[in-house]
């Protein structure tokens, strides 16, 4: 069984959750392969682009996948787990569903706007902890994603939310697992970033993993 990390959107390898996560299987002598989704370019990042990427660089041997997914890296596993038979199981955490939606209502129509005609909007990027300029294609691209119940196949899923997230709501993760019998939702007393419930979040992969 293969090992794959997806972190989320304006993160990196190096974050808490990848590093503890890499950390805790590497104790079984177990690698957890974690990828850089901002391919040194995280100006022209697209969901799309993400999806691409493990397709070519993590899907090219016959070995099974356990895919791990944060934020919007678990909205790019959860599509990849759908169209690929080598994902065998999935873990989300705090998946960006309605990611767009809940993203952008917190701009503002004025800045979206403004954002469109400009092409580029600087985004704080906590791995590179500076600012960056994100192309408005990111928008143009996510919608196509946007429709879960199109997710459909029935792969053994565990998801881990935080019942406090105020980035992507709680309700997002419940709503999906009620539509779907293969999918344990394990609600967290936590926010988005679920910084504080690691060894829960560790312990409750573990078991799913037996």
């Amino acid at each position: 069984m293969k090992y794959i990390y997806l972190h989320g959107f304006a993160s990196s390898p190096g974050s808490a959750k990848a590093v503890y996560l890499r950390d805790r299987f590497a104790e079984l002598g177990v690698s957890l392969l974690v990828p850089d989704l901002n391919q040194g370019d995280f100006s022209h990042l697209t969901l799309t682009r993400q999806i691409q990427q493990i397709q070519t660089e993590c899907l090219s041997t016959p070995t099974p996948i356990t895919l791990i997914g944060s934020s919007l890296g678990g909205l790019t596993a959860a599509w990849l787990g759908e169209y690929h038979p080598l994902i065998q199981r999935l873990i989300l955490l705090a998946p960006a569903f309605g990611f767009l939606c809940h993203w952008l209502s917190t701009l503002g129509k004025e800045t979206l706007h403004q954002w469109q005609l400009e092409g580029y909007r600087p985004i704080y990027h906590y791995g590179e902890q500076r600012e960056l300029p994100l192309s408005y294609q990111f928008v143009e691209d996510i919608p196509q994603y946007e429709p879960t119940h199109r997710l459909k196949r029935p792969i053994p899923t565990l998801i881990l939310h935080g019942q406090h997230d105020e980035v992507i709501p709680f309700n997002e993760s419940l709503i999906y697992a009620k539509e779907r019998s293969w999918v344990k939702l394990i609600p967290l007393n936590s926010d988005h970033s679920l910084s504080d419930v690691k060894g829960e979040i560790w312990q409750s992969i573990l078991t799913f993993c037996q």
